[in-house]
């Protein structure tokens, strides 16, 4: 799915290396974001220009009356089902990461799912291209998406920072440095 101007996305793990680059990418787009975070990273999606901002910890999906054009489920443990029901019509779910059960159920249930309806579900299997890479380097370049680094450490650290990266509570990207 292409976002356009005034898509509503939303982004369930939004404050991490790959959800806070998927937020801005977005909003350089012209998308409505909602980030979906714990209470401790709600000042990161703010500092990224998300639009709005759910705190799984005070708020569940399952309850949520918003409905959206994209969802990213980067690092979520809703069910499809939920997922689901958030998307408009013609609306995609796309899993980017997640519980493993998720994963399965996204890749055998997905083209069912979206065979027989008009929703969409699917996973992020990309191949890197020439135009997305020069995409991404000009958001990069002209700061309409910037890294957020929440940890570095050295090339002798790579365990404590293979360790750190598991425990899925990163702020951004950790950042091996050689």
């Amino acid at each position: 799915m292409n976002i356009k101007s005034g898509h509503k996305v939303l982004i369930y793990g939004a404050s991490g290396g790959v959800g806070s680059f998927a937020v801005q990418i977005a909003k350089a787009f012209g998308a409505e974001v909602t980030g979906v975070c714990s209470t401790r990273n709600v000042e990161i999606l703010r500092s990224i220009g998300a639009d709005h901002i759910i705190d799984y910890t005070k708020e569940s999906l399952t309850h949520h009356q918003e409905y959206y054009d994209l969802v990213l489920g980067v690092n979520g443990s809703n069910s499809l089902s939920t997922y689901k029901r958030i998307l408009k019509i013609n609306g995609n779910f796309v899993h980017v990461g997640g519980s493993e059960s998720q994963l399965y159920q996204t890749l055998f249930l997905g083209p069912f799912i979206s065979m027989t309806g008009s929703k969409k579900i699917s996973s992020l299997l990309q191949k890197a291209n020439q135009k997305d890479l020069n995409d991404l380097k000009e958001l990069l370049e002209t700061s309409k998406v910037k890294p957020i680094i929440d940890k570095r450490f050295k090339l002798g650290e790579i365990t404590e920072a293979f360790e750190y990266f598991q425990e899925g509570h990163a702020q951004g990207k950790v950042v091996i440095t050689i």
